[in-house]
């Protein structure tokens, strides 16, 4: 399982992928990756401090992601997360939360001290695709509820239910009301038989490949893409 990269292309980056506490939800029916949750402190704060020993500032821009949502991460570790930041002159620090902390995202936003992005994980804006095939449990009236809590999300392409009018919908959405994204391309796992729609995939890479020239929209085109994980 590698931990650690450096993402030198588009938002150039030090990313750090550390171990965190259960996510609070744990029942979307696509995601393997809170596989990587413990509840053993020793293990989550072992990982912390080999990893985080890793970060230089190269950049001045730090993401980290724990399988699950910043506010997962015991309070000492978002501590020496914060110290971090301040030793390495991180100018912006990117995480993630699920949209159950969302009473809570300003005071995550503050806790770091300096600019923050939350990343949270729509997946899609089509309700019943997002709560009864995906099982998110994320409801909202609007993109603009979500937008006015955060300007950055992750949506998900190429799963049965999809279609390609909306997908276009999604992408469209995420180009006109948010800042930031990034769009995961679906990969299959122990927890999601059956739900691949390779021809939607495939669709999305020649109709969207123009995205890889999008200065502030990421493209996971393989879930490992980013360098971390495995």
């Amino acid at each position: 399982m590698n931990r650690y990269a450096v993402i030198a292309g588009k938002l150039p980056r030090e990313i750090v992928l550390l171990r965190g506490l259960p996510c609070i939800w744990g029942r979307c029916t696509f995601c393997d990756y809170i596989l990587d949750n413990t509840t053993d402190l020793n293990e989550i704060r072992r990982v912390a401090s080999r990893e985080l020993a890793k970060v230089t500032g190269r950049y001045s821009r730090l993401e980290i992601i724990n399988s699950g949502s910043v506010q997962e991460l015991p309070i000492d570790v978002r501590n020496a997360v914060r110290e971090l930041l301040h030793d390495k002159g991180i100018r912006e620090f990117i995480c993630e939360s699920y949209w159950a902390y969302q009473r809570s995202f300003a005071e995550t936003l503050a806790f770091f001290g300096v600019p923050t992005r939350l990343k949270i994980g729509i997946e899609t804006f089509d309700d019943h695709l997002r709560n009864d095939v995906l099982g998110k449990n994320i409801h909202f009236e609007s993109p603009a509820e979500v937008a006015r809590l955060t300007d950055t999300i992750c949506l998900l392409v190429g799963f049965r239910g999809q279609t390609r009018d909306l997908v276009r919908r999604d992408m469209d959405t995420l180009l006109t009301q948010f800042r930031f994204g990034c769009v995961n391309l679906f990969t299959p796992n122990s927890r999601s038989e059956g739900l691949l729609d390779a021809d939607i995939q495939a669709w999305f890479r020649e109709a969207y490949a123009w995205l890889a020239e999008h200065p502030t929209i990421e493209v996971l085109w393989e879930n490992t893409d980013f360098g971390v994980g495995g």
